[in-house]
């Protein structure tokens, strides 16, 4: 019983379908005889994106302003997302800065990201 609430919470929190990136090695070889890296879609799924923190970095060349933000990425848990990932939604890009699976019960991931500018 107390499992089913859980998901039931957990699925009206996944509002957002997201994609998620990785690098993969090209198949094939350039004119150096290398095999570049390029980027490749591995799934699109339904998240739920919750912001954490923001900093305001000033003091820089031409008094440009950025802007330090962190998120919380909500998903169902799977097992092959790394740190090397990242995730796009709504045209913006996360970095995956740690996984987290709360409580080890494998129903969910928390995924802390940074946006990228």
């Amino acid at each position: 019983m107390v499992m089913r609430r859980i998901n039931n919470r957990l699925a009206t929190q996944l509002n957002k379908k997201v994609e998620i990136w990785h690098t993969v090695a090209s198949t094939a070889r350039n004119e150096l005889g290398q095999k570049p890296v390029e980027d490749q879609l591995l799934d699109t799924v339904y998240a739920g994106i919750i912001p954490q923190t923001g900093s305001l970095l000033t003091g820089r060349t031409a008094d440009t302003d950025l802007s330090r933000t962190t998120h919380k990425v909500i998903m169902r848990y799977r097992d092959d997302l790394t740190p090397d990932m990242w995730i796009m939604a709504e045209g913006v890009r996360y970095d995956i800065l740690y996984i987290m699976d709360p409580y080890l019960n494998h129903e969910r991931l928390e995924i802390f990201c940074e946006v990228r500018i």
